[in-house]
């Protein structure tokens, strides 16, 4: 007789465009190792706008200091309990009815690659958003702190995502590529009934990261991104500068690799910014062709892997698919034949996706359940991420 499980679960994300908390209940449903996850409501709570600009300056080694961080550690403990206690509410439910919430918590520093630190070579990685205030405030048992099992084991800590993936989107008869859009681009490779080594998944350079910092400053803050791509749409691509910035070291390294706001946060956008002044661009310039930057190198990063009649579908989630022209963008670099959708035509709301991601993660955690992919983060072996605040 197969053995089928059923648990409600919250999954909690703030990625590194530093909008907000999103937050996901889902519906997991376990019948002997396969997972179906059902949506059943989703929320984002934006962070007010002197939080973003602490947290902006948290992630900036220049400005950071041990006590803000300290204070913000907690402080989004609260915010993200907030969030999970609001999300349960709308939709109906009582705590009792949770098995647990699930946060990623705030990256403010990752550092995938080994650096010589007092002697020794050391990678690390920070998320905060403490999951004991998250539990002492919603009285439900609380997971978080993923990626630091994964680079202990020699990975990246880096893409997580993909091990959803692998088990809610691999198909036997065909193969799909997923590209996740947020302030950093992902894509996940899941080639015609792949078993997981045969997963590739990378992080393949800037999302909305730089395309939000520009339509910031070319609007004196009145805009926060570009909304619906109306201000990219407006401009032209410089080609020639487009051709310099594509010469960045990062786009040239093979997978596995993983990249954040250390490499392509507002330092390297003030960079980008300035080069464009020098070259004399109007501002919808500028951001059409950061935009078709994005748009080329999430191409550039797929292209190896669309095998003719074997990679059918491309499936984009995060804020990025609401951007209508970095969207007709990547589908014009893409072969005509491969056929480009939103998660959504699959059952999973393409803003939701990672939040609910996290609480999938938290949920094999909770069962000893490794919830790693070592093909897409570089790990030795498949491990259980996560640590529990019960």
């Amino acid at each position: 007789m197969p053995t089928v499980s059923s648990h409600y679960a919250v999954g909690l994300m703030s990625g590194t465009s530093l909008d907000g908390i999103d937050a996901a209940l889902v519906k997991i449903e376990n019948q002997n190792g396969n997972i179906e996850i059902t949506p059943v409501q989703f929320s984002t709570y934006p962070y007010p706008k002197e939080i973003k600009n602490k947290l902006l300056k948290l992630c900036d080694p220049e400005t950071s200091r041990l006590e803000d961080l300290s204070n913000m550690n907690f402080l989004l403990g609260e915010l993200f309990s907030r969030a999970a206690i609001q999300v349960i509410e709308q939709a109906g439910f009582n705590k009792e009815d949770i098995l647990l919430i699930s946060s990623h918590g705030q990256t403010v520093y990752h550092q995938p690659s080994p650096v010589s630190f007092a002697g020794e070579s050391i990678t690390s990685t920070l998320q905060i958003g403490d999951i004991g205030v998250i539990a002492e405030r919603t009285g439900i048992i609380t997971v978080g702190d993923f990626r630091t099992r994964d680079m202990a084991a020699g990975g990246q800590g880096a893409p997580l995502v993909p091990y959803a993936d692998y088990l809610l989107f691999k198909e036997k008869e065909f193969g799909r590529v997923l590209v996740n859009i947020g302030g950093i681009s992902n894509i996940t490779v899941l080639p015609q009934n792949p078993a997981p080594e045969d997963v590739v998944a990378f992080d393949t350079g800037p999302g909305n990261m730089i395309i939000d910092a520009f339509a910031n400053w070319a609007t004196n803050g009145a805009l926060s991104y570009d909304k619906d791509g109306s201000l990219a749409v407006k401009g032209s691509i410089d080609q020639k500068w487009l051709n310099e910035l594509l010469q960045h070291e990062y786009f040239k390294l093979a997978p596995p690799k993983s990249t954040g706001r250390e490499l392509f946060g507002t330092e390297f956008a003030k960079r980008l910014w300035e080069q464009a002044e020098a070259k004399g661009l109007n501002h919808v310039d500028k951001i059409a062709t950061i935009t078709e930057l994005t748009a080329i190198t999430i191409v550039q990063g797929l292209l190896p892997y669309i095998e003719p009649g074997f990679i059918k579908e491309v499936l984009i989630s995060g804020g990025g698919c609401f951007n209508h022209t970095l969207v007709k963008r990547i589908r014009f670099h893409l072969p005509k034949e491969v056929e480009i959708n939103g998660t959504d035509v699959h059952g999973m709301p393409s803003d939701a996706k990672e939040a609910i991601v996290f609480a999938l993660l938290g949920y094999q955690c909770y069962f000893k359940t490794p919830n790693n992919l070592p093909s897409a983060t570089g790990a030795k072996r498949p491990v259980v991420m996560g640590k529990i605040a019960w």
